[in-house]
């Protein structure tokens, strides 16, 4: 393929303001990092609505009742999953979450069912598949975010929940760089028809430099003590950020489009940009809450 320089200067700045704003709403504080992530699952719900309507016509007929309110329901969940750190006007997040989840989460499908009960439950059921695929993991981030909150009254004392979603986040950025550099230099084995462009050599490569790069960083340049987290967390963004990829990629295929939006030119949209961190998230959360005891005291 010939080089193109308007592309490249095109793809170049959206990279440049991209990684802008997400440094911004990663690290300036925990309101920047929920407005970043809020916005992230918006996006995302958008553009898998758009994608599902396309691989089924039927969902393109769904009200505006039902459109938005599950959009809402998901949103509801992430205030939920906000813990105590979250305080406005000496109200939690998650108490306004609970009363959102209450409404949207259960009056709108018992609602919704009713007004289907005579038409298909499909569009119903891939509603509720988004809320699993979008917003049970930005939600699960949200908590991931809270857990290295300290609060002492209605103050915070301490804040390092912004370190796992940064090393997460670099791990997959890692390993999609290191898989490309690998594949383009390798790569010869297709690694999955979904994707035609991956192969063995760069998938395998991607996830080990990605583990040692993230461990070795971690661990010498940064003087995190938990090498093992370094190495879990990292080992899953590249494995189950490479299956949440091909998800995607599955998706748009079925839809029979190449990007899932436009909102970053020469990028394309939210779910190509998220797909792996969305499939990751949950496994670290679980992998966070069921073997780490007080892991920020040892990073």
């Amino acid at each position: 393929m010939a080089f193109n320089l308007q592309t490249f200067k095109t793809r170049a700045l959206t990279a440049v303001i991209f990684v802008v704003i997400m440094l911004a709403g990663l690290l300036w504080n925990r309101w920047s990092f929920f407005v970043l992530f809020s916005v992230i699952h918006f996006g995302c719900w958008i553009e898998y609505q758009k994608l599902i309507g396309l691989i089924d016509p039927e969902y393109k007929r769904i009200t505006a009742l039902h459109r938005y309110g599950i959009i809402i329901a998901g949103w509801a969940f992430m205030l939920f999953m906000t813990g105590d750190s979250f305080i406005v006007d000496n109200i939690p997040l998650t108490k306004i979450g609970r009363l959102l989840l209450l409404v949207s989460g259960v009056v709108l499908p018992l609602f919704l069912i009713v007004l289907t009960r005579k038409s298909s439950l499909r569009p119903l059921l891939y509603s509720l598949a988004g809320l699993l695929y979008i917003s049970l993991s930005w939600g699960l981030m949200m908590n991931i975010r809270s857990m290295g909150i300290v609060n002492y009254g209605s103050f915070v004392s301490e804040d390092k929940g912004w370190i796992i979603p940064v090393i997460l986040i670099a791990s997959i950025w890692i390993n999609d760089t290191m898989a490309y550099i690998v594949g383009s230099f390798i790569g010869k084995t297709p690694f999955s028809k979904i994707s035609p462009k991956k192969t063995w050599e760069g998938t395998a490569g991607g996830a080990l430099l990605c583990v040692a790069v993230v461990s070795l960083a971690g661990y010498y340049l940064f003087h995190f003590k938990n090498i093992t987290s370094l190495i879990i967390i990292s080992t899953i963004a590249a494995i189950i950020g490479t299956a949440g990829d091909l998800f995607e990629s599955k998706l748009k295929r079925l839809s029979g489009v190449k990007d899932s939006g436009s909102v970053m030119p020469g990028h394309g949209g939210f779910l190509d940009r998220f797909d792996s961190l969305i499939l990751a998230t949950p496994f670290v959360w679980l992998y966070l809450v069921l073997f780490v005891k007080n892991l920020y005291e040892t990073m």
